[in-house]
């Protein structure tokens, strides 16, 4: 498939997907890449099921938010969907409140798309849900759409995943654990939303973006910001922004020997102007905690939520004050926020 075909392919899927309208008092969050399994050991979900119960149950349900699944909720490559059901009653339990409410959109990917062929799954399934505000659309769609890979051989993939690297304990080199194959969705995506003038936020590579930027994009940006603010500020400024470029460059370093071993830098875009039109809601199933999408009130925001005490140690300079959920050790923090109106504005000027 040609990139014209590609982009041709997701605008007439887009046209058609469900829409949901955004106004002064919209909540949407937006969270995927769950890979719910059977509780055992290879169980993704086993790490961060709890806190992500909690702030499903506790903070999106309780502020009345729409949830949208973007897709790889449950990993029926490696599973019985019946075994993903017994093992996580509860958070299903919190999937049928949001879905009474008409508050619930699920949007399928690779890893769960042979649902499409149970009759007895209880919940709608999309290719993509569509945000509208105003007369611009921003669509929300899992991503694995960018690879012909899964486009065309997915179903043997599954079969490969459960029954050969499954079984065998061996890695799936999935766009998630690969960095080539991550650049290569996101880059086309990327094109994409630049070249249509579409908000795309999308999952799959389990890697958040925000503006589309990575998060060592983002910490590119801002210790580039600090060194140029740091010789006119005074003395205790300085010494903050010292100490702050001090863990920045902690983390630059630990992402660039994590990238670089496949051969690729982290980043995107080599010295293009970068379109701030592609998002990722990252996954749930990270090591440090889960991130989301959030959509209120207009503005666009990637939240991150982790158990206090394990939280990455530049993230308390670079992010917003945390909130906890009262009563437990779970907090959320805002990485990155921007109004939609600015988004567009933005792109329109750039692309």
């Amino acid at each position: 498939m040609t990139d014209e075909q590609f982009s041709n392919w997701i605008m007439d899927e887009m046209k058609a997907a469900p829409s949901i309208a955004l106004g002064a008092d919209s909540r949407v969050v937006i969270i995927g890449d769950l890979h719910m399994g059977d509780g055992s050991s290879k169980d993704d979900l086993g790490r961060n099921g709890a806190l992500l119960s909690a702030l499903l149950d506790r903070y999106y349900l309780a502020r009345g938010s729409t949830l949208v699944l973007n897709g790889d909720i449950e990993d029926t490559q490696k599973f019985p969907l019946a075994r993903i059901r017994a093992e996580w009653k509860g958070l299903f339990a919190t999937f049928d409140r949001f879905a009474r409410e008409g508050r619930l959109y699920k949007v399928y990917g690779n890893h769960d798309e042979a649902l499409l062929e149970s009759s007895r799954y209880p919940y709608p399934l999309y290719p993509g849900i569509r945000l509208e505000r105003g007369s611009r659309s921003a669509y929300v769609f899992h991503g694995h759409q960018a690879s012909a890979f899964y486009l065309k051989h997915n179903d043997l993939s599954g079969a490969a995943v459960r029954y050969v690297l499954h079984t065998l304990g061996i890695r799936n080199r999935s766009p998630s654990k690969d960095s080539r194959r991550r650049y290569r969705v996101e880059r086309r995506i990327y094109d994409f939303s630049r070249s249509r003038g579409v908000v795309s936020i999308i999952g799959h590579t389990h890697r958040p973006l925000f503006e589309s930027l990575s998060k060592y994009d983002r910490l590119r940006y801002n210790i580039e910001r600090l060194c140029s603010e740091y010789c006119s500020a005074d003395a205790a400024r300085m010494e903050e922004i010292a100490e702050t470029v001090r863990l920045y460059k902690e983390e630059f370093a630990r992402l660039s020997r994590r990238e670089m071993r496949n051969k690729r830098g982290p980043g995107l875009y080599g010295r293009d102007i970068v379109v701030p039109c592609l998002f990722n809601a990252g996954c749930a199933v990270g090591k440090k905690g889960v991130t989301a999408i959030e959509v209120e009130g207009g503005r666009i925001s990637l939240a991150y939520w982790y158990e206090e005490g394990k939280e990455r140690s530049y993230l308390e300079r670079e992010s917003a004050p945390a909130e906890a959920i009262e009563g437990t050790p779970y907090r959320r923090t805002t990485i990155a926020g921007e109004e939609l109106g600015s988004v567009f504005a933005r792109m329109d000027l750039l692309s």
